[in-house]
This record gives structure tokens, sequence and C-alpha cells, in this order.
């Protein structure tokens, strides 16, 4: 059930612009992370290095949790997470129907602090299998091997730009390698929250896109194609995510939302009839406790 998502047509009739969309919310546990997921948890068995007694764990803002607990109790592995307390609630319970054990770190305090604690767990308790979600080489080959190569099948060969957003990086290096190799002159965008936009050199600051620069460009990032960045408001991102639910009835998250502002900046830049190609990365349920559904909340008004 992981995988094979399809590649949707977004019009925008006041921008005379339409956009190229990948639907990974529809992945089984709701977002791009499941494959992921599913690579880094196959590989380990097969190496040897989880086994019955070892335990999962690993630091995430949500959906890579959310992923590892859905494979883990498919796979029969117990499970730990490490993630903020600034984490949505929906997410926090999600997790622990699926049977993980969640460690909360304070607020602010970024995934570096969740990343040491997990390496420090590590180092006392030989069952923790650390993915390093981050750094480890699947994240990346497993989107240029896999996704990548759906969305140039899905979007007949040829992409002329490809815009994302980063948590690990791995989507934007591993799609990123994969278009350009098929398309060379294809532009490669990341998308970064306006108020922490580290690649266009800002300092990290606070944000509302749940599951995005996490405060630090991490590793696999460094391996990506880059062309240009676009930098996206929290408000824009609410504002778009909103519209996709209730004009293109698509009840995805903020993170999508902010992916399809940066993508339709980037087809108006572009000649008409440019393939812009983005991703949805998650789906709306594990927001109901944040500003995305405030507006649609009579009581909060």
């Amino acid at each position: 059930m992981i995988g094979g998502t399809p590649l949707i047509s977004l019009h925008f009739p006041e921008a005379h612009r339409s956009i190229l969309a990948k639907c990974e919310f529809l992945n089984p546990s709701g977002s791009i992370k499941d494959r992921l997921a599913k690579t880094i948890i196959e590989d380990a068995e097969q190496s040897g290095r989880l086994g019955p007694d070892s335990i999962i764990l690993e630091c995430t803002s949500g959906n890579t949790g959310i992923a590892l607990a859905m494979v883990g109790a498919a796979r029969g592995h117990r499970v730990a997470i490490l993630m903020s307390e600034s984490a949505s609630q929906e997410r926090r319970l999600i997790m622990r129907q699926l049977g993980a054990e969640l460690i909360l770190f304070k607020a602010g305090a970024g995934y570096r602090t969740g990343i040491t604690i997990s390496e420090e767990m590590a180092s006392r308790d030989s069952r923790y299998f650390l993915p390093r979600q981050f750094e480890n080489p699947l994240n990346a080959a497993d989107h240029e091997h896999g996704t990548g190569k759906e969305l140039l099948a899905q979007a007949g060969g040829m992409i002329d730009a490809f815009v994302a957003g980063y948590g690990t990086g791995g989507t934007l290096a591993g799609c990123g390698k994969a278009i350009k190799h098929a398309c060379p002159s294809a532009r490669i965008i990341a998308m970064e929250p306006a108020e922490a936009a580290l690649l266009c050199g800002e300092m990290p600051c606070c944000h509302t896109i749940e599951g995005i620069a996490g405060g630090f460009i991490p590793p696999l990032l460094r391996s990506a194609p880059i062309d240009g960045e676009v930098a996206i408001t929290s408000a824009a991102a609410l504002q778009m995510t909103r519209r996709l639910n209730s004009e293109f009835g698509l009840l995805v998250g903020t993170s999508s939302g902010a992916n399809v502002a940066a993508a339709l900046q980037v087809a108006q830049s572009l000649e008409p009839g440019a393939r812009v190609v983005t991703i949805l990365c998650d789906r709306a349920e594990r927001y109901f406790s944040t500003q995305l559904f405030a507006h649609a909340d009579p009581e909060a008004a």
C-alpha cells in the first residue's frame, strides 16, 4: 500500500497556471514518511541490526513517528518516539494508538535536542535502533529510485521544476537527483518558512508549518541539487491549505499548502504550460487542534 500515489493537476485561474501535485497523503498512515519507514526498517531487518528485542527510537515532529509506529506494528517491533511538546495532540494520539511510546522534550529546543537525547539513550541500551532519518542515505535513495521515478513516469518524462519543503532533506535530495538526471534543465526549488528561511540566510525562528525547517540544515539536504529557494509565510501556508481543503476537496496539512503556494510562485515565473511539480505531504486530520482548523470552530470564534 505504500507508494504509487497519484499525481493530480491543480488549476489556479487567477494566476492562469496549473501545477502538478503528488498525493503522498494517500499513503496508509497518511504521509510521505511511510516510504522512509518501510525502507529503513526492512533494510535493518535484512542486515540483522533490527531483531526481535530491538526498539526503534527516532526524533521526529510527528509524521515519521506515525509512519515508524505503523510499520513497526505491522512488523512486530517496539517503537519509541522523541518529539517536541509543541507537536499537535492528534499526532501524539495516533502514535500511541499504533502502540508507540512517546518521549516529549521542551518546545523550542529543536530537532538537535531530540537527536542528542536519542543518541545518549542508544549509547546506554543496545536494544535501541536509530533510523537516523536526517542523515540516513536510504532516505534520499528511496526518493530517488521510488518517488522521483514515479513523478517522472506520471509527468510523461518532462518536469520543468520541482518544489518541496524540507524536514530531513530526503525528498529534495532524492527526487531532485532523479529529476535532474532525466531533465537536466529542471529547476529544483526548496520551499522554506519565511520566518525560518535558513537557506536564504535567515536565523531560525517561530513558524506554524509543522514538519519542516526544524532549526538546522539537515545533512541530507547538502546533497540536494537545489537551484533556488522560495520563502512562504505561515499565514500564506494556512491560507493555501484552507483553499486546498475547501475548494479542491483535498484534506491536507499546512506543509502541503506551503508547497503549493511556493510551486504556484515558481509556475508564474515560468512560461505558461511549464510542468511544475510539488508534494501534498500529509493529511489534515493530524492538525485539528492547530490554527489550521481554528476558523472552522464556532466555539473558538
